[in-house]
């Protein structure tokens, strides 16, 4: 068995940690994007990121020198399993884009008491909103208690905003985030039934 040295290593021999670069899309390294179903996306951000990166690995001299390896037959299934991945990857971000525009936000305006009023927010996931981060927004925005909770069917969740700011969460949706249409928001007002005397 060899002994271990009592003397602690001089800096010319400790070698700093190696960085390693983690793609903002699919969070593995860019070297593994091809293997992830959002190349297409991964590519783009690395263009833009990590400019001499991308070179190094998208570049035309690279995809030759990877595809010079493999055989005749190996490169014609590497050329259709690529095709595959970004026709599967374009369906996938058509559905997306088809799902988001057919979806709406509700804001709902509901009476609790005489003149005591709830503001519940519904449909904000269909545009991948965090609702937790969203409700802590509306509560320091509007000063008023917000919290998340179940809807009433069960199958999801809501933003419950204490009071009648609906007018205001509309108009707040529109400025903060542009990817939601205007015609996809739609104001709601619940009143109670009163009982007949």
């Amino acid at each position: 068995m060899a002994e271990a040295s009592s003397e602690a290593p001089t800096a010319a021999e400790v070698r700093p940690p190696k960085q390693v670069i983690y793609c903002g899309v699919c969070t593995l390294p860019p070297e593994y994007c091809e293997y992830g179903g959002t190349l297409k996306k991964c590519e783009e951000w690395l263009s833009k990121a990590h400019p001499d990166l991308h070179d190094r690995l998208y570049s035309a001299d690279a995809t030759a020198n990877s595809l010079s390896t493999l055989s005749v037959d190996a490169q014609k299934r590497a050329e259709k399993d690529a095709q595959k991945k970004a026709a599967k990857a374009e369906a996938a971000e058509a559905r997306e884009s088809e799902k988001r525009a057919a979806s709406k936000i509700y804001i709902k305006r509901v009476e609790r008491n005489k003149r005591k009023f709830v503001t519940e927010v519904s449909g904000l996931e269909q545009f991948g909103l965090d609702l937790k981060k969203i409700a802590k927004e509306f509560g320091k925005k509007f000063a008023t208690g917000s919290s998340v909770t179940k809807n009433a069917g069960g199958t999801g969740e809501e933003i419950t905003v204490q009071g009648d700011v609906s007018d205001d969460i509309y108009d707040w949706l529109l400025e903060n985030h542009e990817e939601i249409p205007e015609d996809n928001i739609e104001l709601i007002e619940d009143k109670k039934k009163k009982a007949a005397a």
